[in-house]
């Protein structure tokens, strides 16, 4: 133990992932100390020894074993029987944090450990990894989506604090439904914006992610300030021909596109009329060409 400051933890880390390595390295980087690293597959180990350098890598259960915090880091639909396994196996002491970072879980998931006197965190970064170096710069100011017993809650978010995060508090009953919008916001995010890109390049411009970087920038921007008020465009403005022109070019080049500039125009329109943008009767026409049943 540190007298100079918080006590130091001993750390065991369970998949040397994109996520794992790179929260060890940021507790190691805040003076904890990482024992032990599982890693697999021959990138794994690479990613291990680069990003924790003279940690000994060994088995899954060998992370657990003389450790104060066992970081179970490995892919969500492996996280229930991985714990499971590990409790039934006598791989769990008395007083010891296992956190894991996986964002549509809460503590419950950690249950049969917790059944054996572990105290359960969850610490879900809300960023995306590329499991090198750079990811350590990215933590600076990095929200986290916290959930712990409350009378853990000091401890979790102090140590979302020391890998440089900033933690926020997530209900265990909101996991689920709080790791769908982020999933619904970023990853839609990158497939929209890979599809006008599509679109720009069989319409013959070139260099199309500079040419729309800066209205994509200037659209997220807004529709964080702003909400709803931030809508524009032909569907907003219940602009139906120009909405009927843009399926019709759309669906000579992709039939899948065009499905979804229906589906969205569609979430669109009934979003403008929420927001008093749009009027019932200007959006009748536009729901009719967008394909909409009423």
């Amino acid at each position: 133990m540190n007298e100079s400051g918080p006590p130091r933890l001993r750390i065991g880390v369970i998949g040397a992932g994109r996520a794992g390595a790179v929260l060890g390295a940021a507790l190691r980087r805040a003076g904890h100390h990482v024992v032990a690293v599982s890693a697999v597959s021959d990138l794994s180990r690479l990613r291990a020894e680069a990003l924790l350098p003279r940690v000994p890598i060994t088995d899954v259960p060998g992370a657990t074993k003389d450790v104060d915090l066992v970081l179970v880091a490995v892919p969500d639909d492996t996280l229930p029987s991985l714990v499971s396994g590990l409790a039934e196996t006598g791989n769990v002491h008395p007083g010891q944090f296992w956190v894991h970072p996986a964002g549509r879980y809460g503590i419950s998931i950690l249950a049969p450990v917790t059944k054996y006197g572990a105290v359960p965190i969850a610490l879900h970064p809300i960023m995306t990894f590329t499991g090198t170096s750079v990811d350590l710069a990215r933590l600076a100011d990095c929200p986290f989506g916290v959930t712990a017993a409350e009378a853990m809650r000091p401890i979790a978010e102090a140590l979302v604090v020391e890998m440089g995060g900033d933690p926020v508090w997530v209900p265990e009953g909101s996991r689920a439904l709080y790791h769908a919008a982020l999933a619904y916001g970023s990853n839609y995010l990158i497939t929209l914006v890979a599809q006008t890109v599509d679109l720009l390049k069989v319409a013959g411009i070139e260099n199309p992610e500079q040419l729309i970087a800066p209205l994509l920038s200037a659209s997220l921007d807004n529709a964080l300030r702003l909400g709803d008020q931030a809508l524009t465009g032909p569907v907003a403005r219940g602009d139906a021909t120009s909405v009927a022109a843009h399926l019709e070019v759309i669906a000579q080049v992709s039939e899948q596109a065009a499905a979804g500039y229906r589906a969205l125009g569609r979430l669109t329109a009934d979003r403008a009329v929420g927001a008093g943008l749009l009027s019932p009767q200007a959006a009748e026409p536009l729901l009719e060409v967008l394909g909409e049943e009423r």
